[in-house]
């Protein structure tokens, strides 16, 4: 994940630990001093630091922020402005935690966009529509999309997250989704589209689909059973489909021999704050069905069938370590 590049396990558990020894003692002139030599040290320890105090602060702060959070958002909506206003209203936001579910953050503008959007989904939260076509959406945690029909065409945005679309029969007019990295116009099918920065993932279920790269131009025709991740630019190799890129529309997170690691960083969509896992451990194999409903249960079901325990040093800093 891109927030944490620059420092790994051992940098960043400590940082933890110095964040919960300062809360602790706020007035301990002594122990600031320490931790002042520690985050001398080097760029990791700072950017850890970083990192560990921006999610204490986002849930910190945010009750106390909401009411001025609120406020911006209901003017946002009150019509057009102007870049510059747009993003000096979302430094507002952006302070009050209110864009922490957004999985889409290299773009201010885009990030208003999303939370202007028709369609959406807060951390850990799914959602199911159907449209006036026909056409059945289903929404992945912290999502955000836009449907534009008109009488020559339909087409959706997504601008952050995940969704799964089954699309209606008998419209004639041309069905397409927009993502930064381009268009995916299917016929009659069923198909998930993931956004991951400036790159988009495709697995197709039923039909086919044509992706086209938004600044190449370049085209791919998928069809079902496979999939393809894609940038602006061009396409990765075609690839099997994944399955469990669908089964979250029923609620559930499925684990075939997936490697800990990838399970904890899915897993950790769904939750709010910091879910990781210690490179030790980090290898063992996952295998079961998962209930996102209740992710703590799921990190239950983990402590039972393999070797780790589930170690919470604040509400919203959990890592899965080594059992001792």
């Amino acid at each position: 994940m891109s927030e944490r590049a620059g420092f790994d396990y051992a940098t960043l558990e400590l940082a933890a630990q110095w964040y919960a020894r300062l809360q602790a003692a706020p007035g301990d002139l002594e122990l600031r001093a320490q931790w002042r030599g520690w985050i001398d040290q080097g760029e990791a320890q700072r950017l850890a630091w970083s990192y560990v105090e921006r999610i204490g602060q986002r849930f910190g702060d945010l009750q106390q922020q909401g009411k001025e959070a609120h406020q911006t958002l209901a003017t946002l909506r009150t019509g057009k402005q102007t870049r510059r206003r747009l993003l000096s209203q979302f430094s507002v936001l952006a302070g009050a935690g209110v864009f922490g579910w957004l999985a889409w953050r290299h773009d201010a503008l885009d990030g208003l966009y999303a939370w202007r959007a028709q369609y959406r989904t807060a951390i850990g939260e799914r959602r199911s529509e159907q449209l006036s076509d026909g056409t059945r959406l289903w929404l992945n945690t912290g999502s955000a999309l836009d449907v534009d029909f008109d009488a020559s065409r339909r087409e959706l945005v997504l601008y952050a997250g995940e969704v799964l679309i089954e699309t209606g029969h008998g419209d004639s007019r041309p069905f397409q989704v927009r993502t930064r990295a381009g268009l995916l116009q299917p016929l009659g099918t069923r198909f998930s589209v993931r956004e991951d920065g400036p790159r988009t993932q495709l697995n197709v279920y039923q039909g086919a689909v044509r992706t086209t790269c938004q600044d190449s131009g370049r085209s791919l025709v998928v069809q079902a059973g496979q999939a393809v991740i894609f940038d602006a630019r061009d396409s990765d190799p075609l690839t099997p489909a994944e399955i469990r890129r669908e089964s979250w529309s029923r609620g559930l997170l499925l684990a075939e021999d997936m490697p800990l690691s990838q399970f904890i960083e899915e897993l950790g969509g769904y939750r709010r704050g910091h879910l990781g896992v210690d490179p030790a451990v980090a290898n063992l194999r996952v295998m079961g069905s998962f209930s996102l409903a209740n992710t703590d249960q799921a990190l239950a079901q983990l402590e039972e069938a393999l070797p780790v325990r589930v170690q919470r040093r604040f509400d919203w800093w959990v890592t899965v370590v080594p059992r001792s």
